[in-house]
């Protein structure tokens, strides 16, 4: 059975967090965890976890927050369809691809690409009113002194939420060209997302941390839409959220996959307080490049890849890039350690340790 040995801790994971976000000295670096299943099972085994429990798992590598949202209680909005997966509040549907290291669920069903205006008209979205807040709130008590926050990387993710249904090619034509009809179904969704985020802020605010909202604006080369049209279709939209946590005195963090520093100007512009995901092999996405370039004005969580050593590499490979990538985020404090996305299924498990091993060793202020 595999162990980590933490580092020496004197605050609580929620002291931890709160002093991360307010770029204040810690006594050792915040710590998160995301996995795909086949990876994340093949982690519990080896920590002796046979249930496969994230919160297991999550406590044994020292991972010091948690999200709490609301479930969904309404009716059923889109239809099973045999073999395949329906996420219940967006209607997209994907099937399981599986590999020799594990597997994916692949979105292969958009049912609004090349849709009508009759058809975005009616498409459904839910109503904020049938989510469980008190269920919400209940989870915040329980959780007790780790980090907590609401939101996800799918909140309100313009381009890649609703690209699942439509399809990315489609979302990225209705922006440009603003069409009437899809644009107005984009706002429904954000609307919906807003209200539910502001039900939970209502009712669990004393307990969340942090507001978590979602993004992607980059390829691996590049931006994906114009800075132009960014602030004239989707700005709006994260200020809206932003000015929402803020009222409530709640910092952002914002994910964002690829190259998508050049809109972090314009993320700090709105009061966002970090930033999410940070591949260093998408263009101007490396660490030297971000602190050089955007400094202490905003925090970062990621750089550590999951297409990098992590992936190929050896653990002692692993140590030395988890070692560089902290000698560089730590400077001035607002840095949340972690792998870029998912830890993928290819990753061996031995490197998965030396990532969190090397965390707890070289992570220390």
């Amino acid at each position: 059975m595999t162990k980590i040995i933490r580092a020496r801790e004197t605050m609580t994971s929620k002291e931890r967090v709160l002093r991360t976000f307010a770029h204040e000295k810690t006594d050792r670096v915040t710590i998160g965890y995301e996995a795909n299943p086949a990876i994340h099972a093949r982690v519990a085994h080896a920590l002796g976890i046979a249930d496969e429990s994230m919160d297991k798992v999550r406590d044994a590598l020292g991972v010091d927050y948690r999200g709490v949202n609301p479930a969904y209680t309404g009716k059923p909005l889109f239809e099973e369809k045999p073999g395949l997966s329906v996420n219940p509040l967006e209607g997209c549907y994907m099937r399981y691809v599986s590999h020799e290291t594990g597997g994916y669920w692949d979105f292969c069903e958009f049912p609004l690409k090349d849709a009508s205006d009759a058809l975005f008209e009616s498409y459904p979205v839910p109503s904020p009113d049938d989510f469980d807040y008190d269920g919400a709130l209940e989870q915040c008590k329980a959780l007790g002194d780790y980090g907590m926050y609401t939101g996800g990387a799918g909140v309100p993710d313009v381009i890649n939420s609703n690209g699942r249904i439509m399809g990315m090619e489609d979302v990225l034509i209705h922006l440009f060209n603003g069409d009437g009809a899809a644009m107005d179904f984009i706002k429904r969704r954000a609307d919906f997302q807003y209200g539910m985020l502001e039900r939970t802020l209502d009712k669990c605010g004393d307990y969340i941390d942090f507001v978590w909202l979602g993004e992607d604006l980059g390829t691996q080369r590049g931006p994906m839409i114009s800075l132009e049209l960014y602030r004239e279709t989707i700005k709006p939209v994260h200020s809206r959220f932003v000015g929402l946590a803020a009222s409530y005195g709640k910092p952002v963090i914002v994910h964002c996959c690829g190259s998508s520093s050049w809109a972090f100007e314009d993320f700090i512009e709105m009061g966002v307080s970090a930033v999410d995901t940070l591949q260093p092999e998408a263009a101007d996405m490396s660490p030297q490049y971000l602190k050089k370039t955007f400094g202490n004005r905003l925090g970062y969580r990621g750089c550590i890849s999951t297409a990098g050593a992590l992936a190929t590499g050896t653990p002692e490979d692993v140590r030395e890039t988890v070692k560089s990538t902290l000698e560089i985020m730590m400077d001035g404090g607002g840095y949340n350690f972690a792998p870029t996305h998912q830890i993928q299924d290819n990753t061996p498990v031995e490197n998965v340790f030396a990532m969190y091993q090397a965390a707890h060793d070289y992570g220390v202020y």
